[in-house]
């Protein structure tokens, strides 16, 4: 130890004393190296140990990993779960078309009416799934996917959603089974049940997907349209509907149309512009069911297509804006078929039911982008173009037994140019992780210009023109096959005991009629009637 001195002068010890400079520097040198290596050691030791030990710089990392990835999977979880709900509640709506139909039709249509729109889904399931789904939403060119048939090849999940591929194509599945059995409702009662299956291959295989990739497809060219490259660059705005009322009810009610036409009307029809007017429905109670059924299917249908669960205000929107849409549509209907319909001064259910029906569809297109007083609006004029499209066919001797051309045709159109109207300016795209308003849609009555309209007019009239096109051509062929697999049934079919049911099923809805078995004689009247 060193030896203070009096005075604070520290005295050396008597070996340093001894020792040469030179010896002083290597011994202060090699103190030195030591301490630079023990902070070498100790800097090393700090950047292995946490990964090792698990130390909290790395541990921290890895943590915040973990929650990110866990908070992924729960959001595409709860976005799975509420794409599938809404998938159960579309599919949910083939009970309500089935109602709606039959309840329209005649009674020796029924039996025929049940198993088209049974066939027409064990059909779209298995083509949705072979052609349908990979035709509509892989990638391919603007016109048409090319990827992905039978699923294979498919990734684990739908673009950037999250969601499983499987779980989008069964949601999908519900939408393109929705157009298959919208075309049949126009053709009851003179289509063969063999021609049937050959124009379900056509619309559900191809006519749907393929025009239905134009707008929804990842690289469809309305979809695209307005951006740089692509279709019509200069136009600023791409085509949009939300839920379908272009690509499901449009599409459907045009190829309707184009059935109805060259079927030409059911044997002994008479139009009133002749004196007559629509065959009463046989069951009206059944009927009105099966259009509140389809209401409610909607709640899958419109709110479903966000694809979110999370993004919560934009599904509380569109759902109450559906409910006030069809209100509203309802109310109107109703309200001119009293005023200046073939039942004016009495209220009639029909004109009612497919007055709710044709403001559903309308809102279809529009109900992420309206407020609910543009819902309202949106639904009231619906109720009119139901109500003039009906009489319109009418006039024009076009046999639609249950509506399905002005429902789902008229006000599909009316529903998708609405938007280019009454989009409020609020609200932009929904996403997997919430909404995303920060190029909100602005139509011509809140200051947005005629861009969206102009836009909506376009992608409408494209697909309602090459849809009306490919289905005269589709039914046109069929109609000249030789029967049994022409179109139209052959007229004892039609006009004999039974009616189409016993000629293509053999059975009747209601054989208790004609098999012997005794009824009361107020049963057999209500039935009969």
């Amino acid at each position: 130890m060193n030896r203070i001195l009096p005075g604070g002068a520290a005295q050396q010890p008597p070996v340093l004393e001894k020792l040469s400079r030179r010896d002083k520097w290597r011994i202060a040198g090699a103190m030195m190296a030591g301490k630079m290596l023990g902070l070498f050691a100790v800097i090393i030791a700090m950047g292995l140990l946490p990964g090792f030990l698990g130390m909290p710089a790395h541990a921290q990392a890895a943590a915040a990993d973990a929650y990110t990835a866990h908070e992924t999977t729960l959001i595409n979880t709860a976005n799975t779960i509420w794409t599938l709900l809404a998938a159960f509640l579309v599919f949910g709506m083939q009970p309500g078309f089935v109602f709606l139909e039959a309840g329209f039709a005649r009674k020796r249509e029924t039996v025929n009416v049940l198993m088209e729109c049974i066939f027409d889904t064990c059909l779209c399931g298995i083509l949705f799934w072979a052609v349908g789904y990979a035709f509509m939403f892989s990638e391919g060119n603007g016109f048409i996917g090319y990827h992905w048939f039978f699923l294979n090849g498919a990734p684990e999940t739908y673009g950037a959603t999250g969601i499983p591929i499987l779980a989008h194509w069964i949601f999908q599945f519900a939408f393109a089974d929705t157009t298959s059995t919208v075309t049949s409702g126009a053709m009851i009662g003179r289509t063969s049940f063999r021609g049937d299956i050959l124009y379900s291959i056509g619309v559900t295989g191809f006519i749907y997907p393929i025009i239905g990739h134009w707008a929804w497809g990842p690289d469809g060219f309305l979809a695209l349209m307005g951006t740089p490259g692509h279709f019509l660059p200069g136009l600023g705005q791409g085509f949009r509907d939300f839920a379908g009322s272009t690509v499901v009810h449009t599409i459907g009610g045009m190829v309707s149309l184009a059935g109805a036409i060259v079927l030409g009307p059911r044997l002994g029809r008479v139009f009133k512009r002749d004196g007559g007017g629509m065959p009463a429905p046989h069951n009206l109670t059944v009927a009105a069911v099966g259009g509140f059924i389809l209401w409610f299917g909607w709640y899958g249908f419109n709110p479903g297509s966000t694809l979110s669960a999370v993004d919560m205000q934009g599904i509380g929107r569109v759902a109450a804006n559906t409910t006030l849409a069809a209100c509203a549509a309802g109310i109107s209907a109703m309200a001119i078929a009293f005023y200046i319909g073939d039942t004016k001064g009495k209220f009639d259910l029909a004109y009612t039911t497919n007055g709710f029906l044709g403001g559903l569809v309308a809102i279809t297109c529009p109900c992420y982008w309206v407020s609910p007083l543009g819902a309202i609006l949106i639904g009231f004029l619906a109720g009119f173009v139901a109500w003039a499209v009906l009489n319109l066919l009418e006039h024009w001797r076009v046999d639609d037994p249950i509506g399905a051309v002005a429902v789902h045709g008229g006000c599909g159109i009316f529903g998708t140019l609405s938007l280019g109207l009454f989009a409020s300016g609020q609200y932009g795209v929904t996403g997997p992780l919430g909404a995303d308003n920060s190029a909100p849609v602005t139509g011509l009555f809140y200051g947005g210009g005629f861009g969206v309209l102009e836009a909506q007019a376009i992608g409408s009239l494209t697909v309602t023109v090459a849809t009306l096109a490919v289905s005269f051509a589709l039914f046109g062929i069929i109609s000249k096959l030789p029967y049994p697999w022409k179109l139209r049934v052959e007229p004892h079919g039609e006009t004999g005991p039974g009616g189409l049911d016993m000629f293509e099923h053999g059975t009747e809805a209601y054989p208790s009629q004609t098999t012997g078995v005794s009824m009361p004689a107020d049963l057999q009247e209500a039935l009969q009637a």
